[in-house]
């Protein structure tokens, strides 16, 4: 069963670092139009300081001005983690020469050996190209012109608005499906793979979200408006369906019998807690039997009253109706 992509959370927090409206982005882009060249590592940590030599010990308060001066130095700048204050200027970084990478200039080949050998961020400005790459959680991302990833931005967001309506369409149809009890596991993983698809677009967006730092206050909410929803769905995809969790060679066949639990349907009962649900799917094991049990034989699950057993038999059946009707509409 396809899972959801995890965000690269150092990379990200090397992003935040070096967003627009950061003293560090400010110092960085200095650098840039003053055509120099940079290497900064952004922690001071005695492993840091081990593969230092020669330099200056600075212990100065960090400012943007202060950064674009000392690049001046062809050696690196080490600033404390907090970004507070720059440590040392002017060092030369032995890394570990064994750690492979697949840069070819020495200041990004020594930026990339840095980030990977200790698990620290480090920024390389290119003073021929102006380049700027941010290496972090085992990863290189090559920072852009804040007008172009608007506008990236904003075609992934049209993507993924298209991809959910796909996804919208699969899931209605898998609706339908388990009410007649006739879901397959080909109809649970077209949900699931649609559904992996939109994550992978929403994470690819919030890395750009980060990147864009105070640029990106809008597209942060267009992005909760369609995603977080479907998050929570498809979530409940996954958890109704624990026998597919499984690598995609050791699926059953692609037309055997699907089982839900019934967890997605119950969570359109109002009012009705997720535990709550829990208990009833457990109680029931599968969604089949409870569209046949009786408000009076869902009272019995611990922990739901009459009412609340009600609730969740009048909004089962609301379910079938509508799938009738759709048949026929």
């Amino acid at each position: 069963m396809p899972t959801q992509p995890t965000p690269n959370d150092a990379l990200h927090e090397a992003l935040a670092k070096v967003a627009p409206g950061t003293g560090l982005r400010d110092g960085i882009d200095r650098i840039v139009r003053a055509k120099m060249g940079a290497l900064v590592v952004v922690s001071d940590a005695p492993k840091v300081l081990a593969i230092c030599s020669g330099g200056f010990l600075l212990d100065a308060e960090y400012t943007p001005q202060r950064l674009s001066e000392l690049a001046k130095m062809d050696g690196a700048m080490i600033i404390t983690e907090d970004g507070t204050r720059i440590a040392r200027a002017n060092v030369h970084l032995v890394p570990d020469p064994t750690v492979p990478t697949s840069e070819t200039g020495t200041r990004h080949r020594t930026a990339e050996r840095v980030a990977l050998s200790l698990g620290v961020p480090v920024i390389s400005v290119s003073e021929e190209m102006s380049v700027i790459n941010v290496y972090a959680g085992g990863m290189r991302r090559q920072l852009q012109d804040i007008g172009r990833l608007l506008d990236r931005a904003n075609q992934a967001l049209q993507t993924l608005e298209r991809y959910k309506e796909k996804l919208d369409d699969a899931t209605s149809e898998l609706t339908m499906l388990e009410i007649e009890d006739v879901a397959t596991v080909r109809d649970v993983m077209a949900v699931l793979q649609r559904g992996q698809m939109v994550r992978q677009i929403a994470a690819e967006i919030e890395t750009m979200i980060v990147e864009l730092g105070v640029d990106a206050r809008l597209l942060r909410l267009q992005l909760e408006e369609v995603f977080n929803s479907l998050h929570d769905e498809l979530e409940l995809v996954q958890a109704d369906y624990p026998a597919l969790d499984k690598p995609e060679g050791q699926l059953p066949a692609g037309d055997s019998p699907a089982t839900p639990r019934g967890l997605r349907l119950l969570s359109r009962v109002p009012r009705l807690g997720h535990q709550s649900a829990v208990a009833i799917a457990d109680h029931f094991g599968e969604l089949s039997r409870l569209m046949r049990a009786t408000g009076a034989e869902i009272a019995k699950v611990d922990g739901i009253d009459a009412r609340t057993a009600q609730a969740v038999k009048d909004t089962l059946d609301r379910l079938t109706e509508a799938s009738i009707l759709d048949q026929y509409i």
